[in-house]
């Protein structure tokens, strides 16, 4: 029997225990914290290298430092990501997060949640931290109560909707908190995803990688109705969004697409602050390998790289995930 012991003290456990005796960590269930897997401050300056107070300001140059929140990572070995903030925006309005359930020896099910704040509405950050927070936290339930990835997906969306209607003003209704979100869920029936709004998700397979989710905007609305690409760009505000999360927004069900189980690859999901950069799965896959880790590090790179205009969020999951198991780069 392989050994067992608690991600968070070390300690070893028994395969078949569900938390650890010695923290009451559960040996079932790993996920980023409530609140985004903020990094902690840094200890030298970004500028000078001087070092920095308790307070987050250089004691030699007097620079502030970057806010945790402006670059976040996570790596479970089995699914990575990395949320930055870019080099253009004042702060980081996208969020993440990940769960993995079932021992960490043969997990269960991999969930993935992306939200982008909408930069014109009040506090774009709490909303998209906020729906990240509710949606994993109701698909997680959902999966260990027995409902199917769909029912889970579904759901899902719905909890975001719930909990970011909650932020809004009474007095500014207009200026709603809101954001986009695009959820997965990975087991061994396949992989299942869910989205509002204009975060992505792509399936990275060789000559079948392909764009899985399709924006809920102006511009994707007039192509479907036939216009050209070049046509329905020139239109004003087209890449409006057409659906979103927040008080201000009409809840629905979230379009939901599938992956079948007999199909390897790799799932990237994203925010535009990516794709506005490599909007095409053959773009992403061309930058794409090695670990989760890996990929999402490289493909932020990239995104910083060629502008930073926009917060850039992406996260990665080798699918089967069961067979990748280390966060080593292969």
């Amino acid at each position: 029997m392989a050994a067992v012991s608690c991600p968070e003290c070390g300690q070893p456990a028994h395969a078949e225990d569900r938390f650890c005796e010695s923290c009451g960590l559960s040996l079932l269930l790993r996920r980023t914290p409530e609140g985004g897997p903020q990094g902690a401050r840094r200890s030298t300056c970004v500028s000078c290298a001087g070092r920095v107070d308790a307070e987050g300001f250089c004691e030699r140059c007097g620079r502030a430092q970057p806010a945790p929140r402006d670059r976040m990572e996570f790596d479970f070995g089995v699914v990575a990501g990395v949320s930055d903030r870019g080099r253009a925006r004042v702060r980081n309005e996208d969020s993440m997060a990940c769960a993995v359930v079932g021992p960490e020896s043969a997990p269960a099910a991999v969930v993935v949640v992306v939200c982008d704040g909408v930069g014109s509405t009040e506090r774009a950050d709490q909303a998209a931290q906020t729906a990240v927070d509710a949606a994993l936290a109701r698909i997680v339930d959902c999966l260990q109560a027995g409902k199917d990835p769909y029912e889970s997906t579904v759901d899902g969306s719905a909890a975001a909707f719930e909990a970011v209607e909650l932020l809004a003003e009474p007095t500014s209704p207009d200026l709603a908190p809101s954001c986009t979100l695009v959820s997965a869920v990975a087991t061994e029936e396949g992989v299942t995803v869910g989205w509002i709004g204009d975060s992505r998700a792509y399936w990275l397979a060789g000559a079948d990688s392909r764009q899985l989710t399709t924006d809920d905007t102006l511009h994707a609305q007039l192509v479907a109705a036939g216009l050209s690409d070049e046509e329905a760009s020139a239109e004003a505000n087209a890449h409006a969004l057409a659906r979103w999360v927040g008080a201000d927004a009409e809840p629905g069900l979230p379009h939901v697409v599938g992956v079948p189980p007999d199909e390897p690859g790799t799932l990237v999901v994203c925010s535009d602050g990516l794709w506005n950069y490599l909007p095409t799965a053959e773009s992403i896959a061309a930058r794409a390998s090695g670990s989760p880790a890996r990929v999402a590090a490289e493909l932020t790179a990239a995104a910083l790289e060629l502008g930073g205009g926009d917060n850039i969020t992406v996260v990665a999951v080798p699918y089967p995930f069961h067979s990748r198991r280390s966060a080593g780069d292969e």
